[in-house]
């Protein structure tokens, strides 16, 4: 009796469906993690440009508004030259009150917006805290 080499259709199969298996589960964790990733992104857009903020503020004694599109650079001081630079795909929006600026980020593959406010009349939520949303 003359046997072949190879796989038969069930161990085929079996395989298949394991790799199915595995494909559910790894797909949505890294759909999430990507969304983590670009949520970090537009909350550490977020501390840079407060950093920029306290340092323009620092000199002037007055914040800056602005608005920074995605991979855009802003001139808070007006001397030509960008104090801060938003990461590739995250948009900014700094709004400037009489004792305090609120900032909102939001990567475009995110659902998320997130926002700052360091104004203590204007503050809804915890001041200089960033939270998820367009307003704190």
């Amino acid at each position: 009796m003359r046997r072949e080499n190879g796989f038969t259709l069930i161990e085929l199969l079996i395989v298949v469906v394991i790799i199915g298996i595995l494909a559910a589960i790894a797909i949505p964790q890294f759909t999430n993690t990507k969304e983590k990733a670009f949520d970090a992104a537009a909350q550490s857009d977020i501390r840079n440009l407060m950093t920029a903020e306290e340092a323009y503020f620092f000199s002037e004694q007055a914040y800056a508004a602005s608005t920074v599109s995605a991979g855009g650079t802003a001139d808070l001081d007006g001397d030509g030259t960008s104090d801060f630079q938003a990461s590739k795909n995250v948009s900014l929006t700094a709004t400037v009150y009489t004792d305090g600026y609120r900032i909102t980020a939001r990567h475009s593959s995110s659902n998320q917006t997130w926002c700052v406010n360091s104004s203590p009349s204007n503050a809804s939520g915890a001041i200089g805290q960033i939270v998820e949303g367009t307003s704190c």
